[in-house]
């Protein structure tokens, strides 16, 4: 039964400003929540990004707040996840961040792993990408430096800088990248259709894994004729949020959907998009929000139970200076999950 729920701010710097074309940010503002039952803790991280598609940290600490100051006491953290959905459906981020907690709870009371919770036949391990920031400040030695460390998927912000002008870095670096590497490129909405014809024509003949959210106005049609026209899987993301529940995720235009768990709300729901896109022929990659270690413990657990062997984008923890806990740390491109029961998040003294 549950006993108490405690939640506790957290300001903690990064170790470089985060940028993208809808915004950048240089500190992680959020909520990490403790819910206790049966002399167990569950953790949860409530880290808002509205550019993504959450709700802002004032309204997540409202909606928390009321969550705290409903009788909680004596309730089973089985039946509270059942209630999450409808108390906290304008808060994905909140409602991520409990259903966390709740599910961590649920998986150590059962002594098995919360993606085994979630499904019984999850891998160990999921391959990742590096995050390696915005083009611009992309190097020939970071590059070297990622592969060395495993990575062979190197993800880059661009939309930044006149595509032209990104298109001549993107050539230069090109003689850099090894063989096996691929550049997989978030464009996070910057480009008209226009430009975004122009970029792709271009592209097609340069080592691209993928393109995410090309267009500024998205489309299904505008996506499909530019999917039809490059090798490698357009992806939506941030566009996601607009679209009715029940879309048939054939019909989105591109090969591959990136989801991402805070933005969505929660583990339960992600795991569901994640299946139908799948069983539709799509791939999934499963992306944190740059949250602490106890955001990225459950999502690195809910992308090993999707199943998608795509490299995810969970290798974030090296962005916050401050951690809360011992994040997943990759190695030879992997995050390696834990056999102890529970999420896997321990957090510091």
């Amino acid at each position: 039964m549950i006993d108490r729920l405690l939640i506790h701010p957290y300001d903690l710097p990064l170790r470089r400003p985060w940028e993208s074309a809808r915004g950048g940010f240089e500190r992680r503002r959020g909520l990490v929540l403790q819910v206790w039952a049966d002399g167990l803790r569950g953790f949860g991280d409530c880290a808002p990004l509205p550019a993504a598609g959450t709700e802002d940290l004032e309204q997540a600490t409202q909606a928390l707040a009321d969550i705290q100051a409903s009788s909680l006491r004596g309730a089973k953290p089985e039946t509270l996840l059942e209630q999450v959905g409808a108390a906290l459906s304008s808060a994905p981020a909140a409602r991520f961040a409990l259903e966390c907690a709740l599910l961590d709870l649920i998986s150590q009371g059962a002594r098995t792993s919360l993606r085994h919770l979630l499904r019984a036949d999850a891998k160990d391990r999921v391959p990742v990408n590096v995050m390696a920031g915005t083009l611009s400040s992309l190097t020939p030695a970071a590059i070297a430096l990622h592969y060395e460390r495993g990575f062979r998927v190197l993800k880059i912000k661009v939309g930044q800088e006149a595509p032209r002008t990104e298109l001549t870095r993107l050539e230069g670096l090109t003689p850099h990248v090894p063989p096996d590497m691929g550049l997989r490129l978030d464009a996070n909405g910057a480009w008209d259709l226009k430009d975004a014809e122009r970029m792709l024509g271009a592209l097609a003949r340069l080592p691209i894994e993928s393109l995410e959210e090309p267009l500024r106005d998205p489309t299904s049609v505008r996506l499909a004729r530019l999917q039809s026209g490059v090798p490698f899987p357009l992806a939506r993301d941030e566009s996601l949020r607009a679209l009715p529940p029940d879309t048939d995720p054939a019909s989105l235009g591109v090969r591959r959907l990136v989801l991402k768990p805070a933005a969505i709300g929660g583990l339960g729901r992600t795991l569901d998009l994640a299946r139908t896109a799948m069983a539709a022929g799509l791939e999934v990659v499963v992306t944190s929000l740059v949250e602490t270690a106890a955001g990225l413990w459950p999502t690195a657990q809910l992308a090993a139970a999707t199943g998608s062997s795509v490299p995810h984008g969970l290798a974030t923890s090296d962005w916050l200076a401050q951690d809360l806990g011992m994040a997943p740390t990759p190695r030879d491109g992997f995050i390696h999950l834990p056999l102890t029961a529970g999420s896997g998040f321990i957090p510091n003294a």
